[in-house]
């Protein structure tokens, strides 16, 4: 049996963690902090900050909620459990920095309860982390998959490149034929590894997102832009909003489930723009981006483990 209480007050020390580093790294704006109830069971915590030094806006959802049935996002893969009463809890992130040579990224970790009338409860955890960035840095991109990498270390032999696969397939724009960024990690489903090991896993995604992002920001923070590059940020988050608003299994579970719209869509950038028929210069790093950094990738080639 999964330990719900465990797992609930781990998610809530995650969520305070992640709002002091990031208000650290940030130096100049505080998240505003949101508590909200849910009228079919549960509620969370959301926390944003808007026009700091480093962040244009950031935020860190906690949720704890109950359901009567599944919304159809969970169950489309689990036909058995439909119409189960279910419980859901988790924390959610997304970082959408103010200069263009800082990637805007996303982490989740969740754990899901069905318990189906009758029969056994099911359970399991999910989430992970990704990277998407507006101009293509490789240093960047080998640091961010090698501490992806060594969030995996102690599991069974293939779990990073398994999960950094679904990372790729998951976060991928198929109306683009692109993918969002340069991924990282993706997780569901887990439970084969029984409750311990797939929540110290869990433990150990959470834990590894601040090692893998703030250096980079750090490193990027300060880089000359101008309107070119700004106007090149706009467009790309367009192309995030579109993932987001399309494709998100976690966006339509909130939505279907009757979550606070406002926390759910606090993960769209707080600006954007969408261009027809914009295509980069030849030669330019906003082409490269597209060639080298939007499809899927071996970062480490050549790396040792």
């Amino acid at each position: 049996m999964p330990d719900r209480a465990a797992v609930s007050a781990w998610l809530l020390e995650l969520q305070e963690r992640l709002t002091e580093a990031l208000e650290r790294a940030d130096g100049g704006a505080r998240f505003r902090r949101d508590a909200w109830q849910r009228p079919e069971g549960g509620g969370g915590a959301t926390r944003v900050l808007k026009d700091g030094t480093l962040f244009e806006q950031a935020g860190i959802n906690f949720s704890r909620i109950r359901g009567a049935s599944m919304p159809p996002s969970a169950s489309a893969e689990r036909k058995a459990l439909a119409g189960a009463p279910f419980e859901a809890m988790g924390v959610s992130l997304v970082l959408h920095p103010r200069n263009p040579f800082v990637p805007t990224t996303h982490m989740n970790v969740r754990l899901f309860i069905a318990e189906p009338a009758g029969g056994e409860i099911a359970w399991w955890f999910g989430g992970g982390f990704d990277l998407t960035p507006y101009y293509p840095e490789e240093e960047d991109a080998r640091h961010w998959h090698r501490v992806a990498r060594s969030a995996c270390e102690g599991c069974p032999p293939g779990t990073y490149e398994l999960y950094k696969d679904w990372c790729d397939r998951y976060f991928y724009l198929p109306h683009r034929g692109e993918t969002r960024g340069i991924g990282g990690l993706f997780f569901d489903d887990l439970n084969e590894w029984g409750f311990d090991a797939c929540f110290a896993f869990m433990r150990r995604v959470g834990a590894a997102f601040v090692a893998g992002y703030l250096p980079i920001a750090e490193r990027r923070r300060n880089t000359a832009f101008g309107e070119r590059e700004r106007q090149f940020q706009l467009y790309r988050r367009g192309r995030y909003a579109e993932f987001n608003l399309i494709h998100d299994r976690g966006t339509l579970f909130g939505l279907q489930s009757g979550g606070r719209t406002e926390s759910i869509l606090m993960s769209l950038p707080p600006l954007a723009r969408w261009e027809y028929g914009w295509k980069p210069e030849p030669g330019s790093p906003e082409e490269r981006l597209s060639r080298d950094f939007l499809h899927p990738r071996d970062w480490l080639a050549g790396s040792a483990p």
